[in-house]
């Protein structure tokens, strides 16, 4: 747990990165909601700031007064508990309140925070909800970077969002595979630090003899796959995997585009040649299982991936696992809406390990278990190989 002082530089450091990652945008980039999972985001912005107002201030300053009646109707997310709230399809809808509205509204609740955390004692217990919403906003400030990078990468024209951000670094080290001996490995975060409640009851689980890779699947061996045909091989793909590619009309991951004969990708730097050497990314659990299968492997489970993570590098792409996101044994959700954070989204989804280029500083660690649906691929999605 951190000191009330370090909570208070943490919040700082936090709400400030929120906003130099919307520095780089134009007012109407604010604006926009192509599908329902890409936010708008003026509302990412808002809603973090919600996070604070709803949770933080309104029931522990006294005399606190709202920024605006209706802010919890506009910035509440998924919170059923709480209250109504504006569906998630018409977040796009919203041309009001205005951009400007939405940072006068940040200042306020910035501004209050500031003035609580420095001058009440508050108990541990609420400490732990402002550092909750400090992560909070730090998965907002990554899905910042992927919705913008959907918003602009659908706008025909390509533009480019920050020509200083390194979305491809390159993993300059031969492929081998590690070996990890059979046993019963302890798994779960089992330090006095943050985690979320999804990565808490430490359990054994017991592992056959396996190998994991090194290295992340790269943009290369991705065009080996395609021009061997394996996204019409119906024998690759679970059968929902191939409904989906066939429904959609998958043929290459997500932002790639064929200009003149050459793979091209779309970049928060704009559209550029595809590097070969690049981690894939943006992919979806389905296109990673087929080319698991293609290769004759298979993805690690997510046990597998937290007891070898040690020996390899990860950080530069999300990395689909084999694994249902549910419960450990004995999880508990916490008490009020915040139980609402993560229990209620455990059936359907698969877990992925590590981070991405797109996570904030201090928000990962090697227990973090991240899930989405698996025909999802907006994220830095990848894969790491298994036998």
């Amino acid at each position: 747990m951190q000191s009330q002082e370090q909570l208070l530089d943490f919040f700082n450091e936090t709400r400030a990165h929120s906003e130099l990652i919307c520095s780089f945008l134009e007012t109407e980039d604010y604006v926009v909601q192509p599908i329902e999972d890409v936010s708008p985001p003026k509302w990412h912005l808002g809603h973090t700031t919600w996070f604070f107002e709803e949770f933080v201030l309104k029931p522990n300053v006294n005399n606190y007064q709202l920024f605006d009646e209706n802010s919890a109707y506009v910035f509440n997310s998924y919170y059923e508990s709480v209250g109504d709230k504006v569906i998630r399809t018409n977040r796009g809808n919203l041309s009001r309140p205005t951009v400007a509205w939405v940072y006068e509204y940040r200042n306020y609740v910035s501004k209050a925070m500031h003035e609580f955390l420095k001058n009440e004692k508050i108990s541990d217990d609420l400490c732990g909800v402002v550092e909750i919403g400090c992560h909070h906003e730090k998965q907002h400030q990554e899905l910042l970077l992927t919705d913008i990078k959907y918003i602009l990468g659908n706008n025909p024209l390509f533009p480019e969002y920050n020509d200083q951000f390194r979305e491809n670094p390159i993993q300059d080290f031969k492929q081998e595979w590690i070996s990890i001996s059979e046993g019963v490995y302890e798994v779960g975060h089992k330090f006095d630090d943050f985690c979320y409640d999804n990565e808490q009851g430490v359990h054994k689980v017991y592992l056959n003899d396996y190998k994991i890779s090194n290295k992340l699947v790269t943009n290369a061996e991705f065009i080996e796959f395609i021009e061997a045909g394996a996204y019409k091989d119906v024998l690759l793909w679970h059968a929902e995997g191939w409904d989906w590619v066939n429904s959609n009309n998958i043929e290459a991951p997500f932002y790639w585009h064929k200009v003149d004969g050459e793979w091209h990708q779309y970049t928060l730097n704009g559209l550029k040649k595809l590097i070969p050497e690049a981690p894939l990314s943006h992919i979806s659990y389905y296109e990673a299982f087929a080319f698991a299968q293609w290769k004759g492997l298979r993805l690690p489970t997510e046990f597998e991936w937290e007891a070898a993570q040690q020996y390899f590098k990860w950080g530069d792409r999300w990395e689909w696992t084999e694994s249902a996101y549910s419960p450990y044994p004995n999880y508990t959700k916490p008490e009020g809406a915040l139980g609402e954070y993560n229990g209620k989204f455990m059936v359907n989804q698969k877990v992925l390990r590590g981070a991405s280029v797109a996570t904030s500083k201090n928000h990962t660690r090697p227990t973090y278990r991240n899930f989405f649906h698996p025909h999802l691929r907006w994220q830095f999605t990848g894969l790491r190989l298994a036998k």
